[in-house]
């Protein structure tokens, strides 16, 4: 079977499965967050937190929350880094150094998930799953409280800027959304062969007689929440590349499932709560569009394009797992950079020059096709207000989004929004090929070597935490600047977006009129297609010219 039917076939699966529960995971999750009952479990947690659910929260309120409860994760998160080899169930694993807990405590808050480290030598047990796995669920959950906020903005009219309550919106999404769907994925890959126990480190016998030491460990559960937040941090450092991570062909299909699963819902949700399922329809036609033509390029580029001087078979094979091939590859690497996952089941360092150019694109687009759990549907909302602001000025008339009108001061908190992104990978990129500490890391050079240090930035500062593996990255000066992206590349635009949501819910709704720009229809959806390619194409074409398309053209 060639490599092209394996893709398709496969394709098509994940379609099939994303199609079949977009309707109805999409209208629960909507159910979810705008339900007046709280459940036992819920109301015991709130005790525990001592907060009233029901109080509804200003923009600036509910920001200060997100603030002050990640900044409680990451001093959590950097104690038990550096306190673990004196913890339960470290498994020998020692201290971390400043820099490297620094580096991770940020990274699994800000659901990027960077890992400068090999999973099974530097994470014991209980940092696995008491620090990281629980920042998978947390973190994921903080995206979707902010996406809902900002939905909340365009549903209400008149309000003082209140976008609900982010601690019921934490608790619900963690509780009645990621807890359930990630239990019986769990299932699912024991029951594929992926190691779920407690044990340390167990020798054993290979065919060829000699021995070797394999980790064992809660991996099950953390590779289920990985997946299904977009989180993307691998228990062993070849992450789902590893056969105890992703056995088997059709564990692998079920992970890329598990990571597209709810931001492909996610525009169902928008669609019930703002009152339009057809708004919910044209966001999804917008992310479809982006990810299959991410998919066909990659599968292009590593199965029949240029480039493959390291080929057999007909495909680039350099860095691709046998198990699963350079199409599953494709599909993989193009849906893991398509959100804000990170995880890995090849190389991306031996991706062929479009193929590596293909995953940074998909970064660099914000990750909104269809972008991480929550943060990619409110990535594409800023993208849509952008869209009408300029058909607004087409036909010279103030531009309305859900009859919303967007202002001097809405547009200018969206274009902060959209710059802040290529601010963090540009400057960042800029440091470290400037810097005798950031040029040491570099493992090749010429075009590669900078395509390695800008995918670094992309990750980081697009929260997606995958990696070249070129770079090298465990260093101070890495993790202190990787760190401080992750910070600005999650937060700052978490903070505009929340004040949009407020500027949007203070609004009074204005109802259509005959200059208003459909927001439903085909030619919408190709107007929103274009500003999202054209906003990475003005802003990143020079430097993707030095990097993968020279590499390309050479």
């Amino acid at each position: 079977m060639s490599a092209v039917v394996v893709v398709v076939a496969q394709v098509l699966l994940v379609v099939a499965v994303l199609a079949a529960v977009h309707v109805p995971l999409g209208d629960y999750m909507a159910r979810v967050f705008s339900s007046p009952r709280h459940l036992a479990v819920e109301r015991a947690g709130y005790r525990v937190m001592r907060v009233d659910p029901d109080a509804e929260q200003r923009w600036s309120t509910y920001l200060l929350s997100v603030l002050g409860f990640s900044l409680a994760g990451v001093l959590v998160l950097y104690g038990l880094a550096r306190l673990q080899h004196v913890l339960p169930l470290s498994v020998g694993a020692p201290p971390m150094d400043p820099a490297g807990a620094w580096n991770t405590a940020v990274s699994f808050v800000t659901n990027t998930n960077w890992q400068w480290y090999s999973g099974e030598v530097a994470a014991g047990h209980l940092l696995q799953m008491t620090g990281l796995a629980v920042q998978n669920f947390v973190s994921a959950a903080v995206g979707l409280a902010v996406a809902v906020a900002l939905v909340r903005g365009f549903a209400r009219s008149g309000t003082d800027g209140r976008v609900g309550n982010f601690w019921s919106d934490l608790v619900r999404g963690s509780v009645r959304i990621l807890l359930p769907l990630a239990f019986v994925a769990a299932l699912a890959l024991v029951a594929g062969g992926v190691v779920q126990n407690l044990h340390a480190h167990t020798e054993v016998t290979t065919l060829s007689g000699a021995t070797q030491s394999v980790l064992g460990g809660p991996v099950a559960s953390q590779e289920a929440i990985k997946e299904l937040g977009t989180n993307g941090g691998g228990f062993f450092n070849a992450n789902s590349a590893h056969p105890l991570e992703n056995p088997a062909p059709w564990t692998n299909v079920l992970q890329v499932v598990l990571l597209l699963l709810v931001p492909f819902s996610l525009p169902r949700t928008f669609g019930v709560l703002v009152g339009d399922r057809r708004q919910g329809w044209a966001v999804l036609a917008v992310m479809g569009t982006l990810w299959a033509g991410a998919v066909a390029l990659l599968t292009w580029a590593e199965t029949a394009g240029p480039g493959l001087a390291p080929a057999a078979a007909g495909a680039a094979l350099e860095g691709k797992e046998a198990r699963f091939g350079p199409a599953a590859s494709a599909l993989f690497a193009a849906s893991t950079t398509g959100t804000s996952t990170g995880a890995v089941n090849a190389m991306h360092d031996s991706l062929t020059a479009p193929g590596g150019g293909v995953t940074l694109v998909n970064m660099l687009l914000g990750e909104v096709a269809p972008g991480g759990v929550g943060s990619g549907l409110y990535g594409m909302l800023v993208l849509a207000v952008v869209a009408v602001f300029l058909a607004g000025l087409m036909v010279g008339r103030t531009p309305e989004y859900l009859g919303k009108k967007i202002g001097q001061r809405e547009i200018t908190l969206v274009a902060l929004v959209v710059l802040t992104m290529p601010a963090v990978v540009l400057v960042g990129t800029a440091l470290a090929v400037t810097s005798p500490a950031g040029l040491a890391g570099i493992q090749e050079s010429g075009p590669h070597g900078l395509s390695e240090v800008l995918y670094a930035f992309a990750s980081a500062g697009n929260n997606n935490g995958s990696a070249f593996a070129g770079l090298t990255t465990a260093t101070p000066f890495y993790n202190t600047l990787l760190g401080l992206a992750m910070l600005v590349g999650r937060f700052v635009p978490i903070a505009l977006v929340l004040a949009l949501a407020g500027r949007l819910a203070s609004q009074r709704a204005v109802p259509p009129s005959a200059g208003t720009l459909p927001t439903h229809q085909p030619l919408f959806v190709g107007l929103l297609v274009t500003v999202t390619l054209v906003v990475v194409g003005l802003t990143f074409v020079p430097v993707l010219a030095l990097g993968p398309v020279v590499e390309s053209l050479s």
